[in-house]
């Protein structure tokens, strides 16, 4: 058990000088470019899902969260938010980055989350455009746009660079010790062979079950499903299946200032649904 908690913690702390630098360049790159990218999905009409899929995989703090607000004050379409939602990358990045993770893997990752986030929300919005006969009302609308990463994140928007920075680091940091130390008990006590027979055994499980942890409302999902990866526990369609699903906070948000509550169920389901079957065809193929 010592040995386990030693390495372990060895293994953590050789990862803080590259969590800190990802999440030092990321941080520069989001208060630059934060208010330019919401502007950018608010005028983006018919190419939402396209523009909305590009931008979802840069790690933004607010990001999911904003598309959530966006959408909930009818100024995104469906079909924009789910492009958002499934290319979103939340910390799956920095860990991979951190992990001295293939760069192939890396763009393989970040190319199928965009390339299934425009797909999926441009045939989305093509099938509500279909059965929807009634024009919607021409309201005045009103922008719920909420500091989320002040309430539910990381403060991050009132935070300096270097500070949000260390805030990031530190909080994915003890995510990593803890998910890893968990990791390497289990590997101890069960057998890496046992797992990996398991998840082989029930290949169409794996994705399901991902799919269910990428619902979690924050960071904690992509780190927990790209730490399973990483120590080959489950497959990559699994791992892809959880962080599709995955938003960040932004469908906490989205079940906050929505007041549709089906329409927020439905939105889960279909992204769930996309999740598995995506996972499913991607063990598969790869």
């Amino acid at each position: 058990m010592l040995e386990i908690i030693i390495d372990t913690l060895v293994d953590g702390v050789k990862l803080l000088p590259f969590l800190f630098i990802t999440y030092l360049i990321m941080e520069y790159i989001e208060h630059k470019t934060s208010n330019k990218s919401k502007e950018l999905i608010k005028k983006s009409g018919k190419l939402g899902p396209f523009i909305g899929g590009i931008l979802g995989i840069f790690p933004q703090c607010g990001f999911s969260t904003m598309a959530a607000s966006l959408y909930a004050g009818k100024i995104i379409t469906l079909g924009t938010l789910i492009s958002i939602f499934l290319a979103t990358s939340d910390e799956m990045l920095p860990v991979l980055i951190s992990e001295a993770a293939p760069i192939d893997l890396i763009i393989k990752v970040l190319a199928l989350k965009v390339v299934i986030g425009i797909v999926a929300g441009f045939l989305i919005d093509l099938v509500m455009r279909f059965i929807k006969n009634k024009k919607e009302d021409k309201k005045e609308i009103q922008e719920e746009i909420n500091n989320i990463c002040e309430h539910e994140h990381c403060d991050c928007s009132h935070d300096g660079i270097l500070k949000s920075a260390i805030k990031h680091t530190l909080s994915i940091f003890l995510f990593i010790i803890i998910i890893s130390f968990v990791l390497n008990i289990a590997i101890y006590f069960i057998g890496e062979e046992n797992i990996s027979n398991v998840i082989i055994n029930m290949p169409i499980v794996g994705p399901l079950v991902s799919g269910l942890i990428g619902f979690i409302p924050n960071c904690a999902s992509s780190v927990i499903l790209t730490q399973l990866y990483l120590e080959e526990v489950i497959t990559l369609g699994s791992m892809m299946s959880g962080l599709l699903v995955g938003s960040g906070v932004g469908i906490l948000i989205l079940f906050r200032v929505n007041k549709n509550l089906k329409d927020n169920l439905k939105i889960s389901g279909i992204l769930y649904t996309i999740g598995i079957i995506c996972g499913i065809l991607i063990d598969i193929l790869f």
